[in-house]
């Protein structure tokens, strides 16, 4: 975009956070055109950043209606509305990108990703070998590739990626993506030692290019506590319907995608994935009137806790699509920050924690490539002071909310689906069927780490991982025990 246009200017004021002078703009750049182009996909973005998702689907509803500028409007459209929850439109959109610029490699990493989130796994290959082939520096789709399958000793991408990483001029952001990439291939052909090394170079690589401090995750968790170890607001903002909510919380990688499949297989229920509706209800729920203190420097842990119950159980309602009935699942790992505020608001939803083996759970961490979240997931030393600061608010939710949480151990999930998943829906008042545990056979749309993972039938293969890498596992075990963390036997 041409620095004096007005999608540009747009552009810059929204990323300002200057919202309503963006989208005036916004509409002056789409205004009469009779072609749709990149700024109605800003225009759309910026309504879903002011809350009005209706219209931003009725400014892409027109610009379908419209013949295409090109291939970055497609793929503006597309990003857009997977925002909105439209999947099969985004992947529609990511394929009518990739026909009409076969030659960008960016746009077929977009297919693929897209591709894989619908289940289509051997289709998101070939589009990652489209990419490669068009650029072999569009590095993303190294990982993206390697993640789709189990790799074999007859088929895999061991030898490509080492030729790669032996390179001496190979840029540090590319390193990070193809040391995941090779860490996870060699892992699955059992090759544990050289797998660690990978894991470890990429880890690090990533860490150094982090501002990131875990002493302030630290003190947030702690201040959660104290907040919402205090009487608040009375629970009442519900009206009685907030049984209709269920709320998936635990660490990344610990299995809460797994319930939720498992889950969604039941009649009645859908998933609105991982979303920030419970953030933005509460964050948007304090009190309004003048002078309403909020704690000490008006500090947002704070905040949230004199929200009030009847605004946040509204405002979450609307944002969550309640009008469309049925059990509503949210699963957003992190939501265990709020679980005092959602009982606070919503005293009837239904809590499921999910909880792994503090060695594999730590472990699956680092060897995972996260986008924005997560940071303390690069470093043993972080790690260990993150889960730690996890446990401990972990133990004040189960002293504080007692029976209105509801635990699955993922080592029972995965060893025992019927018996563990059964007792999970009983506790959210669902329906049981023993067929619920066929996750290969949920067609649902999955953005998650896991995407792959979740189209085969559950396996328990992943649990006690840990052991294969016991020895270079050392300075994390170290580090949990003196603080405390209870470990497994054999640590």
């Amino acid at each position: 975009m041409p620095p004096t246009t007005p999608d540009f200017a747009a552009f810059r004021l929204m990323r300002a956070g200057r919202l309503a002078e963006a989208l005036v703009l916004a509409e002056r750049a789409v205004a009469d055109t009779r072609i749709c182009t990149s700024a109605h996909g800003l225009l759309a973005t910026i309504l879903i950043r002011m809350g009005r998702a209706s219209e931003a689907d009725a400014v892409i509803d027109h610009a379908l209606r419209l013949e295409p500028a090109g291939a970055d409007a497609c793929d503006a459209l597309a990003y857009v509305s997977l925002h909105l929850g439209e999947h099969a439109r985004a992947n529609d959109l990511y394929r009518r990108a990739a026909q009409l610029a076969p030659d960008s490699p960016r746009h077929w990493y977009n297919l693929a990703s897209s591709e894989r989130s619908f289940g289509r796994l051997a289709q998101a290959e070939a589009a990652c070998d489209r990419a490669i082939a068009l650029d072999a520096t569009e590095y993303r789709s190294y990982l993206l590739r390697s993640e789709l399958r189990v790799q074999a000793p007859a088929a895999n991408h061991v030898a490509e990626l080492r030729a790669l990483l032996g390179r001496p001029d190979l840029e540090e952001r590319a390193r990070v993506f193809l040391g995941y990439a090779l860490g996870k291939e060699l892992n699955d052909l059992q090759q544990f030692d050289e797998a660690f090394r990978w894991f470890a170079e990429a880890a690090a690589t990533r860490r150094r290019h982090m501002g990131y401090d875990v002493g302030v995750d630290e003190r947030k968790l702690r201040r959660i506590a104290e907040v919402f170890g205090l009487p608040g607001p009375a629970a009442r903002g519900d009206g009685g319907d907030s049984g209709r909510f269920i709320f998936i919380v635990g660490l990344p990688r610990s299995g809460t995608t797994l319930l939720e499949r498992i889950l969604t297989n039941l009649p009645g229920v859908r998933s609105n994935g991982e979303t920030e509706h419970f953030a933005h209800a509460l964050l948007g729920g304090h009190p309004r009137q003048a002078g309403a203190g909020i704690g000490p420097q008006g500090d947002v842990f704070a905040h949230a806790a004199a929200a009030d119950p009847r605004a946040v159980a509204a405002r979450y309602a609307q944002l969550a699509g309640a009008g469309r009935g049925g059990s509503i699942l949210e699963k957003l790992p992190m939501n265990y920050l709020y679980l005092g505020a959602i009982h606070r608001a919503m005293p009837q939803a239904k809590l499921l924690l999910v909880s792994r083996d503090p060695l594999d759970s730590c472990f699956a961490m680092y060897r995972t490539l996260f986008g924005e979240a997560y940071p303390f997931s690069y470093d043993f030393g972080d790690l260990a002071r993150y889960y730690a600061a996890y446990a401990r608010l972990v133990a004040h939710w189960r002293a504080t909310l007692g029976e209105a949480i509801h635990e699955v151990r993922y080592e029972s999930l995965v060893s025992d689906p019927i018996g563990t998943a059964c007792a999970a829906a009983r506790f959210c008042g669902l329906v049981w069927s023993d067929e619920a545990i066929a996750v290969e056979r949920n067609a649902a749309v999955s953005l998650t780490a896991s995407a792959a993972q979740i189209r085969r039938p559950i396996y328990g293969t992943s649990s006690g991982r840990w052991r294969h890498y016991h020895a270079h596992l050392a300075p994390l075990i170290a580090q949990l025990r003196r603080r405390q963390v209870a470990l497994p036997a054999g640590a």
